[in-house]
C-alpha cells in the first residue's frame, strides 16, 4: 500500500503544476477546481503515508480531519465561480479538454493503483481510493465541457463542470467523515 500511495501522491502533485498553469491561462472554473483537487490529493496521500503506521484511533483521526481537508477545493471553485459569473467569458475549449485528458489518464492511473487497496486501513485508502476515482469522473466532464465549449462558446459548461467537482468533494468528504467516525468509536476501549 505504501509503495501505491507515494506514487499517487508524486503524479497528483506533478500533475497539479500542469493542470493550474493551464487553469490560469485560460481561465477554467473547471481546471481550477481541478488543479486544486490534485495538490489536495497529493497532501492527503503524503498524509496518508504518514499515518498508515498509526494506531487505529489516530487513522480515524486523521481520517476525520481528511474529510475538512477535501472540502477545500471546493470552498476555493466556489470562490472562482463566484468571480466568473461577474466576467462569463468561456475558456479556450481545446486547453481545456486536453488538460482534462491528462488529468485523466494521471488519475485513471491512480485510481487502478489504488482499486486493490480500497478497503485496507480504513478511511484512509478509502479516502485516497474515492479521491483518485470522483477526480476520473470529474475529468471526463471537464472534456465534455471543453467539446461542448466548442459549439456553444458560452461560460456555463466550465462552471457548471467546476460546480459539478465542488459537490462531488463535498459528498466524498462526508462519505469519508462516516467511515472515519464510525473507525473512531469502534478503536476506542
Amino acid at each position: 500500500m505504501r509503495k501505491a500511495v507515494r506514487l499517487v501522491a508524486i503524479l497528483n502533485l506533478a500533475y497539479f503544476g500542469i493542470e493550474f498553469a493551464v487553469a490560469l491561462a485560460i481561465e477554467s472554473v473547471s481546471l481550477f477546481a481541478d488543479s486544486i483537487d490534485f495538490l489536495e490529493d497529493a497532501s492527503v496521500n503524503f498524509l496518508i503515508l504518514v499515518a498508515l503506521g498509526w494506531s487505529a484511533v489516530r487513522r480515524a483521526r486523521v481520517g476525520m480531519a481528511l474529510a475538512g481537508i477535501l472540502l477545500i477545493p471546493g470552498i476555493a471553485t466556489l470562490w472562482t465561480a463566484w468571480r466568473k459569473f461577474s466576467l462569463p467569458v468561456p475558456p479556450d475549449p481545446l486547453p481545456l479538454a486536453l488538460a482534462g485528458a491528462g488529468a485523466l489518464v494521471v488519475n485513471l492511473t491512480c485510481a487502478l493503483l489504488l482499486t486493490r487497496h480500497r478497503r485496507r486501513a480504513g478511511s484512509l485508502s478509502r479516502a485516497a481510493f474515492l479521491s483518485a476515482r470522483n477526480d476520473v469522473l470529474a475529468n471526463i466532464a471537464i472534456i465534455g465541457a471543453g467539446l461542448v465549449t466548442v459549439y456553444v462558446q458560452s461560460a456555463w459548461p466550465d462552471l457548471i463542470v467546476g460546480l459539478g467537482i465542488a459537490l462531488m468533494n463535498a459528498r466524498a468528504a462526508k462519505e469519508i467523515y462516516a467511515t472515519a467516525r464510525e473507525e473512531h468509536r469502534t478503536a476506542l476501549p
